[in-house]
């Protein structure tokens, strides 16, 4: 069985968003920028033995991990052992 990618994102306004939360099973959650969480989804996604089906047709972990972050926010890793990104708005202080 592969991991599979799940939940998909239908809200365009999410995508305007600059920052993300993302959660690790065993890790506190973090919020990163989109370049970091693009690079954080890449590593996972390297690190996996097959991608998911439904980004094998990309190139390369970079392209597979910008299409699951406009289509997706959680990634499954191994049975029961998942990944989830969150887009959030950061308001400037004041």
């Amino acid at each position: 069985m592969g991991a599979t990618a799940l939940q998909s994102l239908s809200d365009p306004l999410l995508r305007e968003l600059d920052h993300y939360v993302v959660l690790e099973p065993g890790k506190g959650e973090s919020i990163l920028s989109v370049a970091e969480t693009l690079h954080w989804l890449a590593g996972h996604l390297a690190a996996l033995a097959e991608p998911p089906a439904d980004l094998a047709d990309l190139a390369d972990p970079a392209a597979r991990a910008a299409r699951l972050l406009d289509t997706a926010c959680e990634l499954e890793l191994a049975p029961g052992c998942a990944i989830q990104w969150f887009a959030v708005r950061l308001e400037p202080p004041g």
